[in-house]
């Protein structure tokens, strides 16, 4: 037998992606791995799985009858594999989290609805980590993960990447900036900034983009509620910052414009920190995969 569960998920990922670099992103292989991993089954059945000219890609014949198989076959396997952690007696435990990203609220939550749908007795609780030290919490046991950019040398902590991301400049759709391909440090100075209500030094477009050029917003204004930052950029109070996953479905409907960060754009990483020695914990794991899909559907891909 030549098909594995592997080429059905890539299949899965190619179809609900339609695009070859974020299906790889998605199954964490290469862009070149997947390639090979889909020509060899081409080569297998002397069949082509995808149009190669369309984009964004579509399934062929063949294709599809895979994808067929894989939504019926991979519903399946991924229930049986809840049962049998379940059975595992590995089902039960506390999972308190904390987060340093205000805009992970939009996929967070309906992760959580459906992690606990999976893991019923498992102990759940989240806050936000503005207000005290995430990591110092994960060692001293308060918390159990934190969602985070920062990637800290700590003994006894390991940092799961969760995926990359791109921090982009968002301003009303008659901004003046609209005319520029990026957006510059110094073009700040002039600017109403709204950001979530948090020190300076946590944030991103201070600590990486502004203070290292030695600039400062003419203006802060602070907002709590993503929702509220874009209705505010919406109706020209000023600029924001955002991750790009989170302004993708604002930008298709032109609620609002975007723009990179300097010429060669503001990129980062999104990591889950555990403890190491949880790091084999299947309802933490669990969690980290399910948070995993609930980023790629919540990007706009």
């Amino acid at each position: 037998m030549f098909l594995e569960l592997r080429h059905l998920r890539s299949i899965r990922a190619i179809d609900e992606s339609n695009n070859l670099a974020q299906a790889a992103e998605r199954l964490h292989l290469t862009q070149s791995a997947l390639s090979h991993q889909i020509k060899a089954v081409e080569g297998y059945f002397d069949i082509e799985l995808y149009r190669r000219k369309h984009k964004p890609l579509r399934l062929s014949h063949a294709g599809q009858r895979l994808l067929s198989l894989a939504q019926r076959v991979l519903v399946e396997v991924e229930v049986a594999e809840v049962e049998m952690k379940h059975l595992s007696g590995a089902d039960s435990g506390r999972l308190h989290i904390t987060i340093e990203c205000h805009s992970c609220f939009e996929w967070l939550v309906p992760t959580l609805d459906c992690y606990r749908k999976h893991w019923p007795d498992v102990e759940v609780d989240l806050r936000l980590g503005n207000t005290f030290e995430p990591i110092r919490a994960l060692t001293q046991e308060d918390v159990d993960l934190v969602i985070t950019t920062d990637r800290v040398a700590q003994t006894g902590i390991i940092f799961e990447p969760l995926f990359d991301y791109q921090a982009m400049v968002i301003m009303a759709n008659d901004h003046p900036l609209t005319e520029r391909g990026f957006v510059e440090a110094a073009d700040f100075a002039e600017q109403t900034l709204i950001t979530y209500p948090v020190e300076q030094q946590r944030l991103d477009i201070f600590r990486y983009f502004l203070a290292p050029q030695h600039v400062a917003p003419k203006a802060i204004r602070q907002s709590e509620l993503t929702v509220m930052i874009l209705q505010l950029v919406a109706s020209g109070r000023g600029i924001a910052v955002l991750p790009d996953w989170v302004i993708n479905e604002y930008i298709e409907k032109k609620y609002v414009a975007a723009r990179p960060l300097g010429e060669q754009g503001m990129g980062g990483t999104l990591y889950a920190g555990i403890r190491e020695r949880e790091a084999k914990r299947v309802y933490l794991t669990d969690f980290i995969e399910l948070a995993r899909d609930g980023l790629f559907r919540n990007r706009g891909v």
